[in-house]
């Protein structure tokens, strides 16, 4: 009784202040599932930015909207479901009745697949709504883009599986570590012995028994219920998608240090993260849009914060901190909540399309600036890595000597470059020619250093030539092996001269002049995945990007 009282009172009001109102307005009420007005709930004319916020008593008024259509308007507040009804200028007793979605996370729920799928309804897939392919439709929907980024790749990718089983991209495995005793220190691991055929290192050859927790990140929906019981290497079915779409939307919160402003310490991937997967017979998607409706969506704005990403970019192994491109950026001028950017800002480029669904499954026109890409560009991408930093060149000519100077001014990358796995690394090249191209004496400044390869240059191996790498160099403790890519075991940072996000590197060079006749200059910035000699063993096919190049001419 006292619900229908409460709907009768508000629905006469309504409709006297639509009496007062004009024709392009639309007035209404918010109500929960039991009748009870939801306050604070953004009220929307769907795919616009005309909201307005329900007041206490969940009435709202929606102003500025044109005559004589019907469109949609949506509801939401946060704990519910988004809502909508259609409606037009000029509708006065407009109800939305928004209902609770789940506050727990469903253990036994099975997750849904990216790419096409026998099945019906949701059960096909995401692609079957987001993803153009075999359709008429020639927009990169999302699906189609995320089967282009890394992290569709991340339970296949042969650099990790090969690390982690410490086998060759042919299957060829290192034999296992050997270990020897010490009376202080019990059992402790040696150096491979490379007499013997070697594939590099491999966390199955430190740690046979142990699964680790590297599912934990690189496949997320098999490790969520068992971050530390997974093989990622032996996934199947879904898991095998790695950083899929299903469980990026059905993250709800971010597990994060209030002191520190960081995950917290050995909790990477899955152990960061708070799920709601929804009940059987139900469903729960979470998105960066209010006004997806109708259906089981809400809003979650986590997903267009960094943070979203901080659990499988930040990770402490042993004490070292071994990646950190989260908080390299929490710790840049990028963090700045006023005039920063987020990851996604950078990493999902906006205007790339004008709908994300197809038109035949509910797929609306938006503004593209509100869209983002699934792309997720990085180091797979050679166009956006070769605008991340800005190199300058300065040359000239004293007496009997060629001075060169070299700027790199990482003013387009909100973190380190480069970040994440410290087997990456810049290789800075600077070489002076004369005008037979006959390669000029060093006399001063860096030399490239002997993780950069010792060979031919015109293979790769850079060592020795004028220049220098930018890395972050970990060390065995126990091995001494440097530079250590086997960071699952106990390690320590030797040097770490990356450039951080605004900050400029510089490094000076002499070469002898020639007596008469012109100079070059060639500068190269190259980016490259691994050690030259990791890369070697494990047969890895990864192509080095050229950052940037700059020739310069004496006369």
């Amino acid at each position: 009784m006292m619900k229908h009282f409460l709907v009768l009172i508000i629905s006469l009001w309504l409709v006297l202040s639509a009496c007062n109102g004009s024709a392009e307005e639309i007035v209404g009420v918010v109500l929960d599932d039991s009748g009870q007005p939801v306050a604070g709930a953004v009220v929307r004319v769907q795919t616009t930015e005309n909201f307005t916020v329900s007041d206490e008593d969940g009435r709202f008024f929606v102003t500025n909207v044109p005559r004589g259509e019907e469109f949609f308007i949506t509801a939401w507040q946060r704990g519910y479901f988004i809502a909508g009804v259609p409606a037009q200028s000029g509708d006065s007793g407009v109800e939305i009745e928004l209902h609770a979605h789940t506050s727990e996370d469903n253990l036994d729920y099975e997750w849904l697949p990216s790419q096409f799928h026998p099945g019906q309804g949701e059960d096909q897939g995401c692609a079957a709504c987001h993803s153009s392919a075999g359709t008429e439709d020639t927009t990169a929907l999302p699906v189609d883009e995320w089967l282009l980024d890394a992290h569709s790749q991340s339970a296949k990718n042969l650099r990790f599986i090969t690390m982690y089983n410490g086998t060759d991209v042919f299957g060829n495995q290192s034999p296992l570590t050997r270990f020897a005793s010490s009376r202080d220190y019990g059992s402790f691991p040696l150096p491979p012995d490379l007499t013997k055929p070697y594939f590099g290192p491999g966390y199955k050859l430190d740690f046979p028994v142990s699964d680790g927790n590297c599912a934990a990140c690189h496949t997320p929906a098999a490790s969520v219920n068992d971050p530390y019981g997974v093989n990622p290497a032996a996934v199947e079915g879904v898991a095998v998608e790695g950083v899929a779409c299903d469980f990026c939307h059905k993250i709800w919160d971010v597990k994060i240090d209030p002191v520190t402003q960081m995950p917290y310490l050995n909790m990477p991937g899955v152990l960061s993260y708070e799920f709601r997967r929804p009940p059987e017979g139900h469903q729960f998607f979470a998105g960066p849009f209010d006004d997806v409706a109708p259906g089981e969506d809400t809003y979650s704005s986590l997903q267009r914060e960094s943070a979203f990403c901080a659990p499988c970019h930040h990770a402490v192994f042993w004490d070292t901190v071994v990646y950190n491109s989260y908080g390299e950026w929490l710790e840049s001028p990028y963090s700045d909540p006023e005039d920063g950017q987020t990851c996604q800002d950078c990493h999902m480029p906006v205007g790339l399309a004008d709908h994300f669904a197809l038109a035949e499954a509910g797929g609306l026109v938006r503004d593209p600036q509100t869209i983002p890409s699934h792309k997720m560009l990085g180091v797979m991408d050679e166009a956006f890595m070769q605008q991340a930093v800005t190199m300058t060149v300065r040359a000239d000519r004293n007496g009997d000597e060629i001075g060169v100077q070299v700027e790199i001014f990482n003013n387009n990358t909100g973190h380190h470059i480069p970040t994440d796995s410290p087997l990456r690394h810049l290789i800075l090249v600077v070489e002076a020619f004369d005008a037979k191209e006959g390669i000029l004496e060093q006399v001063s400044g860096p030399v490239v250093e002997v993780y950069a390869g010792t060979g031919n240059a015109e293979d790769g191996y850079y060592a020795g030539l004028p220049g220098k790498v930018y890395a972050k160099i970990l060390e065995d403790l126990w091995t001494e092996i440097s530079p250590s890519g086997s960071y699952w075991n106990p390690t320590r940072v030797v040097s770490d001269n990356r450039i951080a996000a605004m900050e400029t590197a510089s490094s000076t060079y002499g070469f002898t002049a020639p007596e008469e006749g012109a100079v070059t200059i060639k500068v190269r910035l190259i980016f490259r995945r691994a050690f030259i000699e990791m890369m070697d063993w494990k047969g890895w096919e990864s192509p080095d990007i050229l950052i940037a190049e700059y020739r310069v001419r004496l006369d």
